[in-house]
């Protein structure tokens, strides 16, 4: 049987103004699954490593078999080993990486008979179950890459936007964990006019700041006074982290989906650097172990590629 191996990025979700529309894939960190088709019907997933998760019911699985319901064969399987690189809860696209990779790697497996809408769609069954609502903020950049929009959920309709090659991102991911679920519930109900022109003012500014290459209008951009405000409390050294990254030019940042992480966007790979040098002097005086990642936005979404 065809073996392979998939390489599924993590993502940012939100992206400071853009809650549950906007999100873009990293280079770093990533998930590798193996798998391949099986002689005998139903999912096997024979080896996690790196989480304690179920090998019966996670977002692989619900993912996985909503791609086979809707491909309406009784007989296949799969056999899989999934390598937990992007730790759950982290914020930055764990279950999704999961999610995506495995139905990107069953269409291969099966010639392909599904297209990329086709695909988040199975994916956000497995979102479902990580964060209770089928969100596709981190699904659609990780299979299709590059800063992804989305329009509307009913019909689902994703829009690939610009990145400017220029932009790097800096991560920072304190080990602690703040699910989705619990995040959402913080979120108020119903928001002010003013709150919603606000939103909707940065969100159109950031996007145009994309396709025109305009970093100060980007920088402009990233302010959140909906969700950021309610959420950053979660966070330790939030606040003096934003404030520090950008005193030193990044061009903003704010919480990656629901947190712990924190991201910031940068002009260049030698200032994100910096930056990610000033996330770990503020946490390094904190009794708290993170993770720091620096990376480009990585253009290809998921990639596989088979082995013997």
């Amino acid at each position: 049987m065809k073996k392979i191996k998939i390489i599924a990025p993590a993502t940012i979700a939100n992206i400071v103004c853009g809650f549950d529309v906007l999100g873009l894939a990293v280079n770093i960190p990533n998930d590798e699954i193996i798998m391949k088709k099986s002689y005998y019907p139903g999912i096997r997933i024979n080896k996690i490593y790196g989480a304690k998760l179920s090998k019966k019911i996670n977002v692989i699985s619900l993912a996985l078999q909503a791609l086979l319901k809707k491909y309406k064969k009784s007989n296949i399987g799969f056999e899989i080993e999934i390598y937990k690189n992007i730790q759950p809860g982290s914020g930055i696209g764990s279950s999704a990486a999961s999610a995506a990779g495995i139905v990107v790697g069953a269409n291969y497996l099966l010639g392909n008979p599904f297209n990329k809408i086709d695909l988040i769609k199975f994916a956000m069954e497995g979102e479902r179950l990580a964060g209770g609502v089928p969100h596709a903020d981190n699904v659609a950049p990780a299979i299709m890459g590059g800063i992804t929009l989305i329009r509307s959920y009913k019909p689902l309709d994703i829009i690939s936007l610009r990145s400017p090659e220029k932009i790097w991102v800096s991560i920072i991911h304190p080990q602690i964990e703040i699910k989705t679920s619990d995040a959402r519930e913080l979120l108020k109900q119903q928001i002010l006019m003013t709150e919603a022109i606000s939103q909707l003012g940065n969100l159109a500014a950031l996007i145009a700041g994309l396709y025109k290459k305009d970093y100060n209008l980007i920088s402009r951009s990233l302010n959140d006074v909906i969700v950021e405000p309610i959420r950053a409390i979660l966070i330790p050294a939030f606040n003096s982290l934003k404030i520090k990254c950008k005193s030193i030019g990044a061009l903003g940042g704010g919480i990656s989906g629901s947190g712990p992480s924190v991201f910031m966007l940068s002009k260049g790979k030698k200032k994100a650097e910096l930056v990610s040098n000033v996330m770990e002097n503020i946490y390094s005086k904190l009794e708290l172990k993170y993770k720091i990642y620096t990376s480009s936005i990585k253009k290809t979404g998921i990639v596989y590629y088979e082995f013997n």
